[in-house]
């Protein structure tokens, strides 16, 4: 079986009637109130930021929707599931429409996907032999990979990644929730690449 194929993109149905502008209660910068899901699409894709986001998903981890949340609103090109298809969507409030989200049956197909279509592999941990964010390099085209809030990336994921940066911080706790770490390395991917 070729594991280097497509992933199985996920469509999701929406239920969209037209709004004005003024009666638009979703969860939309000004400028995109009263639009349709498909104009909002079509316009966030002229304006990508490079990179792409990749979700462990082995223990239906409700912070999945934050990391998917976040990645809408810095303009990833696309987010990967692997594992579970299924997911909690509640954190996304709706966003992931807006978004490409793939679907990866397990690490080995996803490793086997992006070493195909030449991808940069970063794994977003703090075990031993990260590097440092601000010392670390996250070159365009990248996939930024998040694990599960409890055990972080799987050993297969970490092994096959081109390098593990960690976030620095300065208190006592042993790391920040995987939402909250999701937002700051893509606020500092968007800085680095499109500020």
């Amino acid at each position: 079986m070729d594991d280097s194929k497509e992933p199985l993109r996920v469509v999701f149905k929406s239920e969209e009637t037209p709004l004005s502008a003024s009666v638009d209660g979703r969860n939309l910068i000004d400028g995109y109130k009263g639009k349709s899901i498909e104009e909002i699409k079509n316009n966030l894709a002229a304006n990508k930021t490079p990179f792409e986001v990749a979700i462990e998903n082995f223990q239906h981890d409700f912070n999945i929707g934050t990391v998917v949340r976040n990645a809408n609103a810095f303009n990833a090109r696309a987010v990967h599931i692997i594992g579970k298809k299924h997911w909690n969507r509640r954190g996304a409030m709706k966003t992931e429409v807006y978004l490409d989200v793939y679907h990866h049956k397990d690490v080995t197909s996803f490793i086997a996907w992006s070493k195909a279509n030449s991808k940069h592999l970063i794994a977003i941990d703090n075990q031993e032999g990260s590097i440092l964010l601000n010392n670390a390099e996250m070159p365009k085209d990248s996939i930024l990979i998040f694990g599960n809030e409890n055990d972080g990336l799987s050993k297969e994921m970490i092994e096959n990644c081109d390098k593990m940066v960690a976030i620095e911080q300065f208190g006592s706790t042993r790391s920040v929730n995987v939402g909250v770490a999701s937002g700051i390395i893509m606020y500092e991917f968007a800085r680095r690449h499109r500020l």
